[in-house]
């Protein structure tokens, strides 16, 4: 997607209608590098082509794992590797990129890996990455920004994280899958995309126990095989376009979906007054009743996921009332709040607890300086009278997949545009 791109919405139409949840790129991201630890072919199937997709494509192609696309099937294969280097120009366009390190490490004994980049709001140490493979016998030297790991031997111990990292527990379960010791995890991450990465690794013949609790324990084998192998479902898109129904008091159902998933932001949902029915595979809301203003914490999974923190702060924005979001995972993740004020939102941030007093919105321009605030300043313009233009859409691309054709699947007035259309057209578009 070109860099000036632009959402133009005319908002003020709920949401009605069915919608398929797509694969989850927070999980396919570290599925593709778990390719890494076979020399056998790799399949995964239905992976959304969004851009840290294709950037963790563009990785793996590097060190020498062989790409094909058919459809959204991705084949992997990594027979010969040749580089165990994931340099700066690449790994800086994201975070998770960083992981690549525990795969590399346990294909080859060593690695090089410059440190992540990604989104710009907060910090976002690696140190308890570090950390965690030191304790399991790896040796870690930093030179020239580069982080190089190499272990002697088999890697074994105990990683005891002091706070659950989910990107640090699949870094380790990665290392340790393959020719190693005993590696125990403790304080673990327990997010469904932990269990969607050690279900995968079981299929290749790893054996790993406890993964979706906050004890993992992997004993390390000699040979992994390949695998044809279908992600989880997008808990935060799917999140994403209930919280935006929700916003227009629409109806929606989403399916291909696994509701256990996603309970805490149903949960939070129903307690604003939102009716949710949890079906096999599918949830439908109906927010066409009267809604209540609710206070919202963003919390380590089983919580409301922090990458849903954002859209739900814009949702809470349409209910009348006081409602008060924090954000326990990353208490700094508000770069949306300054936009939201911008269509109308009455919205107060004081030590990192996020005052909403909810009311109409307004269409205006606002711009996305992340994914989750794209999705956020989407379901405002959704909720708004009139029209709005979000820029800022290759940050939205990185976790959205088609978000306009998806949303005027949704039966909303959204199209993309390029800036310099958006601003020639906000006086006849979607009247």
């Amino acid at each position: 997607m070109p860099q000036d791109d632009v959402l133009l919405v005319r908002g003020g139409t709920p949401l009605i209608g069915e919608i398929a949840a797509y694969r989850a790129k927070n999980s396919a991201l570290y599925l593709m590098l778990a390719a890494l630890l076979t020399d056998e072919p790799v399949v995964l199937r239905d992976v959304p082509k969004l851009a840290d997709v294709l950037v963790s494509e563009e990785i793996l192609r590097h060190v020498g794992v062989a790409t094909r696309w058919e459809g959204h099937d991705l084949h992997l294969h990594a027979a010969n590797l040749v580089s165990h280097h994931a340099p700066y120009s690449l790994v800086s366009k994201m975070r998770a990129s960083f992981v690549i390190m525990g795969a590399l490490l346990g294909r080859t004994g060593e690695a090089r890996v410059s440190m992540p980049g990604g989104c710009a709001f907060g910090p976002r140490p690696v140190d308890r990455h570090i950390a965690a493979f030191e304790a399991i016998g790896a040796t870690i030297q930093e030179e020239d920004g580069d982080f190089y790991a190499f272990r002697h031997g088999k890697l074994a111990g105990t990683v005891t994280f002091e706070a659950p990292t989910v990107g640090g527990t699949q870094n380790v379960i990665l290392a340790a899958a393959l020719s190693s010791g005993e590696v125990v995890i403790e304080n673990a991450a327990r997010e469904p995309e932990v269990p969607d990465l050690a279900d995968m690794l079981r299929a290749m013949g790893a054996d790993i126990e406890g993964a979706g609790t906050s004890t993992v324990r992997i004993r390390g084998v000699e040979r992994l095989r390949g695998v044809d192998y279908r992600p989880i479902a997008d808990r935060i898109e799917a999140g994403t376009y209930l919280l935006a129904a929700a916003a227009t008091r629409g109806r929606i159902t989403v399916t291909d979906v696994t509701p256990e998933h996603m309970s805490a932001v149903l949960d939070a949902l129903e307690r604003t007054g939102v009716v949710v029915t949890r079906g096999h595979g599918s949830v439908s809301i109906d927010a066409t009743g009267p809604l209540r203003p609710i206070d919202v914490e963003a919390r380590e999974y089983p919580g409301v996921p922090t990458d849903l923190q954002a859209p739900f702060s814009a949702y809470l924005a349409t209910l009348p009332g006081l409602s008060h979001v924090r954000d326990h995972v990353y208490p700094d993740r508000f770069t949306h709040v300054d936009e939201l004020v911008r269509a109308g939102a009455r919205l107060v941030l004081e030590d990192q607890c996020l005052e909403i007093r909810g009311g109409p919105l307004k269409g205006t321009a606002m711009h996305a300086a992340d994914i989750r605030a794209g999705g956020a300043l989407i379901v405002a313009a959704l909720a708004a009278e009139g029209l709005s233009e979000v820029s800022g859409m290759r940050y939205v691309d990185r976790g959205y997949e088609r978000v306009a054709e998806r949303l005027r699947e949704l039966g909303a007035r959204a199209e993309l545009a390029v800036a310099k259309q958006a601003a020639t057209s906000t006086g006849t578009y979607g009247s």
